[in-house]
């Protein structure tokens, strides 16, 4: 069986940190990314199963992440992480891979069961 590969966006260490923890706990396959930038670039030359995305990132805003997958095609499922879900929610709506917003801070337990959902689907 192939470990399904996670790429994790966030600027912030301990994000990134924890969620590797717990996800390579768990079995999959992580990548980072601390910008929006470098995931983009990561996501041009890898395949992914999944993105969890930090909106309000460096470089390149997460939504802009997610103008230029739709506009390259990347078809990757993207789990969106935001201390202003509401806000963002409003602005995300035309994005088909965005399964799900998720509200910072986030709890652990939450964010596995979204992941194993939106991984399943």
């Amino acid at each position: 069986m192939v470990k399904k590969e996670i790429l994790i966006v966030d600027d912030q260490f301990g994000i990134r940190l924890l969620l590797t923890d717990i996800l390579e706990g768990e079995g999959y396959s992580v990548a980072t990314a601390v910008s929006g930038k470098e995931a983009f670039d990561k996501l041009k030359k890898n395949t992914y199963s999944l993105v969890l995305l930090d909106y309000n990132l460096p470089i390149m805003h997460g939504g802009e992440v997610l103008r230029q997958m739709d506009l390259e095609h990347i078809e990757v499922p993207v789990i969106v992480m935001s201390g202003l879900s509401d806000q963002v929610k409003g602005e995300i709506t035309d994005y088909t891979n965005v399964k799900q917003v998720l509200a910072k801070p986030f709890n652990i337990l939450d964010v596995q069961e979204l992941i194993r959902i939106t991984l399943d689907s």
